[in-house]
């Protein structure tokens, strides 16, 4: 128990709420801290299709009235039982016709899209990284191997036109 506060507080964050990010944990501690929101989801709503991976999670329904009965007592679960809060923008209840956003991709029946934001925020920290390099702050090898990272994230989407022109385009990938 020490050492899990030392972990939370080494973000030192204002709000004293949170943990870093970028620490391994923090998929551990999201994965225990959201279990019971899991186990009120698919016992107490009865929700069959149900996926979450980390903080954001989805369920698919028929129903729209369903769904926003579901988000309403998942709102109150959470405050009551977790101390959290959904997110007023991303906790939607829309078509799946029109895709569902979904871990920085929009997902239709057939295929996946990269969201525009993920593809901005992949140009601009490419040419932020690009900078590093060309001032000795970054190496190559660092450099290369963030582009591939991405690159095989974006993999799992439709994106084979996307990463050609990137690539082809200052030669981002």
């Amino acid at each position: 128990m020490e050492l899990m506060g030392k972990i939370i507080k080494s973000d030192n964050a204002p709000s004293g709420k949170g943990i870093p990010i970028g620490n391994l944990t923090s998929q551990l501690f999201a994965n225990i801290y959201l279990n019971e929101l899991d186990c009120f989801i698919k016992r107490n709503l009865r929700a069959r299709y149900y996926i979450r991976y980390m903080d954001d999670f989805l369920i698919l329904d028929f129903s729209k009235k369903k769904l926003h009965q579901a988000k309403e007592e998942i709102r109150r679960f959470l405050e009551n039982n977790l101390r959290l809060k959904l997110h007023p923008k991303k906790a939607n209840v829309c078509p799946a016709d029109k895709g569902i956003d979904f871990l920085g991709y929009v997902v239709f029946e057939n295929y996946r899209l990269l969201r525009k934001s993920t593809i901005k925020r992949f140009i601009k920290r490419t040419k932020k990284y690009a900078k590093k390099v060309e001032q000795n702050q970054l190496t190559k090898d660092k450099f290369a191997q963030s582009v591939a990272s991405w690159t095989a994230y974006a993999g799992f989407g439709n994106s084979w036109r996307l990463r050609r022109k990137l690539g082809r385009k200052g030669g981002l990938i």
